[in-house]
């Protein structure tokens, strides 16, 4: 069964949350789950916002500005009386799976906030915390097919590179060239995902095989699912602690000095 076939069944069995799709244009059929939002916070992606009329460095400006202001009140400075619980499932790790602090992220791949915490944040992060051994980082899915048509496949090309132990490698690839498949038709997405296999010197056959297949569909979903118990409402959306001492949560492409706040926090605790 193609991606395409595995999409619109999908979209069959919850055709009250799906939107369709022409069949004649030959792109996927229908979106796993259409997320009804009406806004999300500073640093996330804003469902009514078209970035295209708005300078990236106004843009920037604007949101550090309204991070500062909003950063002394956004940090709680005791812990919650009931510790929050995240469930990071199965999903993708970056780092030392027994380090002991998590950050969970939900992401999109498509979603241009995202994009900037991989470009402004993550790499502070990999360098002062997951790469010491201190924090590892575990990807959930959260695409949102409404307004990311290429979300949901983008997932799944790095679910079926996690197979062959080569996340992070199409997890960057997929950022950093976000430019380049974002606008595309699925179908041309779908290819250019598959060259980025070829690059990161993955088994093509294998990888292809899986990306046609859409396997990981339902996976998708159930981060999806679970992400919307948790609240959140927009990406990018963090959880960061463990089972013990419970999760915090930031909202949106925070600064580096945000998480750090909170992991040093816990570290000492």
């Amino acid at each position: 069964m193609s991606f395409e076939d595995n999409v619109e069944n999908n979209e069959i069995k919850d055709n009250d949350k799906n939107q369709n799709k022409s069949k004649s244009s030959g792109l996927i059929i229908g979106l796993i789950i259409a997320v009804g939002i009406a806004a999300f916070f500073a640093g996330m992606y804003f469902s009514n916002m078209d970035s295209d009329q708005i300078s990236q460095e106004d843009l920037d400006d604007a949101i550090a500005k309204l991070e500062l202001k909003m950063l002394q009140n956004r940090l709680p400075t005791n812990q919650p009386s009931e510790p929050i619980r995240i469930s990071a499932d199965d999903d993708p790790v970056i780092g030392n799976p027994d380090a002991p602090i998590t950050i969970i992220e939900f992401s999109d791949f498509q979603c241009p906030f995202c994009a900037r915490f991989h470009v402004q944040t993550l790499p502070l992060l990999l360098e002062e915390y997951i790469e010491q051994g201190k924090v590892k980082l575990v990807f959930r899915d959260f695409p949102i097919q409404s307004i990311h048509p290429n979300a949901l496949p983008a997932s799944v090309a790095a679910e079926c590179a996690n197979e062959q132990g080569q996340f992070k490698a199409m997890h960057d690839k997929l950022f950093d060239n976000q430019g380049q498949w974002s606008n595309q038709d699925t179908v041309d997405a779908l290819a250019m995902f598959s060259q980025y296999a070829t690059q990161i010197q993955l088994d093509q056959e294998m990888f292809d095989s899986c990306l046609d297949s859409g396997k990981y569909i339902e996976e998708i979903r159930n981060d999806l699912e679970d992400g919307r118990s948790y609240d959140v409402t927009g990406t990018p959306g963090f959880f960061v602690g463990n089972d013990e001492i419970g999760y915090v949560e930031l909202k949106g492409a925070q600064p580096f000095e945000s998480f750090k706040k909170i992991i040093d926090s816990q570290l000492e605790a």
